[in-house]
């Protein structure tokens, strides 16, 4: 009896080792794959990212037109998303190349090369258009707009990056009607990059890219839709009464199109298109246009349906073009809004449809502001002048004569800054010292000027931050001038109707950021955002390393929250 409940027990004990051993196999692999499987979620990616850029956007439209705006554009990344409402330009110029390059380089002018739309280089005197490029040809009109490239572009973007994490599976697009906010998103080795042509009224690219279109960029220029757009004019989308955000709708600070009497809606652009395709760029179809194609690229490419992450860049441009002819108090202006808001709904809904609405991240943001309209400010007795560049230039080159005995040391004025002829100032052998110190006594004396600052010696100037934390971000010996001036708050250089960007001011320099999609929790931070942060926030989401010139830092109230869902 006592040896049969023995034998019982070490039956049981040999089972329980059994399972215990059992047990204890199991547990590595199983905590493996639990590891391998968090490791898996941690570093999943969106399966597409799409960075849009609206130009000229001031901070503020947020919130100007808010009770106007739909549920499902602005309001829904206020709503759903996350706001950094005080992102700032930390550099200048405040325009839309240095604007897009930052933004998806997370570095300056000093660094990227993208100094201005346009510079002169130090040492040749020649002006450059920052896309410019003679090596290449247009691909798809017999126009010369497609002659253009990212190689002035100095360092890597956030697309680059992500097409060398991927090892080049990520395709990158980048849309815009201008030719610059497409090429420098989209970095140096995108899928491709496209613009529109005014002269043939479709959208074009280069030789850079490729040597003819995609069958998907001809079939989208096959439907004609810029003509379809601009063939019923443009007026409001609301009764005109209802613009209570706006000023009157015939003043004399506001733009004309080609043959108007007035400035009033509506405004007959069919008949221009005809002869000038570019017309719809100053008009609230212009973004439609570019959302359309935008769509076209995501069916087209699949993107969002790859085995990497794909990139889409979108640059929505009209807003610029019609903050520059009629000013960012005009009805035109808040209609124009109250439409891209719509496109935006419409796009948004097309993403959650075609990606799927937790598969993709977007991020809204501007390349710069605007300041108001001279003429309408100062009917309010705030401060504002016109910067007559041309005007300045001049008779500096004057007084520099009458003290050096040598015409035109001065080449250009371009955003502010005194480009010198350095040729002929090395040949006469003047001295560049005194013709800078010179030049500084006589320009600070002027109207309308705050400071003036020698870039060789601004760590000395006695300006006051964050101004003196710009222009050193700003400086490239090669490719900005000598000398910096910084107007008096309300001056900036443009014409009399309109407005225009450019300086280190608030109006110029506040931008909207916003982040929505795949585990983006709703919120809002009002610490002070850069907008060099914003590159180095996605590649934080991405978990591919920053572009090359990089200097900012990666948005922690974003991030963190990106990473605690994953």
């Amino acid at each position: 009896m006592f040896s049969g409940k023995l034998t019982k027990a070490f039956c049981q004990l040999t089972r329980l080792s059994f399972i215990l051993i059992s047990i204890a196999s199991f547990l590595p692999t199983a905590f493996s794959q639990s590891k391998a499987k968090s490791n898996a979620s941690f570093l999943q990616r969106p399966k597409l990212v799409v960075g849009i850029v609206v130009d000229q956007m001031r901070w503020d439209y947020l919130y100007r037109y808010y009770d106007r705006y739909s549920t499902g554009g602005f309001k829904r990344l206020l709503n759903e998303g996350f706001s950094c409402e005080n992102t700032f330009i930390n550099y200048l110029p405040s325009a839309t190349a240095v604007g897009h390059t930052t933004i998806f380089t997370g570095s300056v002018p000093a660094i990227s090369g993208i100094t201005g739309n346009d510079w002169i280089d130090q040492l040749s005197g020649k002006s450059v258009y920052c896309t410019d490029d003679s090596t290449v040809k247009t691909v798809g009109s017999n126009s010369h707009a497609g002659e253009m490239s990212p190689r002035n572009l100095l360092v890597s973007t956030i697309t680059d990056e992500l097409r060398l994490a991927t090892n080049f599976n990520s395709r990158v697009i980048g849309i815009s009607l201008k030719d610059r906010a497409s090429i420098l998103p989209a970095g140096h080795a995108p899928t491709g990059a496209f613009w529109f042509d005014d002269f043939s009224g479709k959208f074009i690219s280069s030789t850079y890219y490729m040597n003819e279109l995609p069958g998907w960029v001809n079939q989208f220029n096959e439907q004609n839709e810029p003509e379809k757009l601009t063939a019923n004019n443009w007026n409001t989308l609301y009764p005109i009464n209802t613009y209570t955000a706006s000023t009157a709708d015939d003043v004399l600070w506001e733009g004309k199109f080609r043959d108007e009497k007035t400035t009033a809606f509506p405004h007959n652009i069919g008949a221009v298109y005809k002869y000038s395709h570019g017309v719809i760029r100053s008009t609230p179809f212009g973004n439609t246009l570019t959302l359309d194609l935008a769509k076209a690229a995501i069916a087209g490419n699949k993107l969002g349906n790859n085995s990497s992450t794909d990139f889409l860049t979108i640059n929505c441009a009209s807003t610029d073009y019609v903050g520059h002819m009629f000013g960012i108090n005009a009805i035109e202006t808040e209609d124009t809004y109250l439409r891209l808001d719509k496109d935006l709904a419409s796009f948004f809904t097309f993403l959650d449809e075609k990606v799927g609405k937790n598969n993709y991240t977007v991020f809204l943001t501007a390349d710069h502001g605007a300041a108001h309209s001279v003429d309408f400010i100062k009917q309010y007795n705030l401060p504002s002048q016109q910067w007559n560049t041309n005007q300045i230039i001049a008779k500096l080159n004057q007084v520099l004569k009458d003290k050096f005995d040598v015409a035109n040391l001065v080449i250009s004025g371009l955003e502010y800054q005194v480009n010198y002829n350095l040729s002929v100032i090395e040949k006469t052998k003047l001295d560049f010292s005194a013709i800078k110190n010179f030049t500084i006594d006589y320009l600070k004396r002027q109207p309308g000027v705050l400071f003036v600052v020698d870039m060789d010696r601004v760590s000395e100037a006695t300006v006051p931050e964050p101004i003196k934390a710009k222009l050193i971000n700003s400086y490239n010996f090669k490719r900005s001038g000598s000398i910096t001036i910084i107007p008096e708050s309300g001056w900036f250089a443009g014409g009399k109707t309109g407005t225009s960007h450019g300086t280190w001011n608030p109006y110029d320099t506040h931008i909207p950021l916003l982040f929505m999609g795949r585990n983006i929790k709703h919120g809002t931070t009002n610490r002070w955002v850069n907008m060099t942060d914003i590159t180095p926030t996605i590649a934080a989401m991405l978990h591919i390393q920053v572009p090359n010139g990089c200097i900012g830092t990666p948005i922690t109230e974003v991030t963190s929250n990106f990473l605690s869902i994953q």
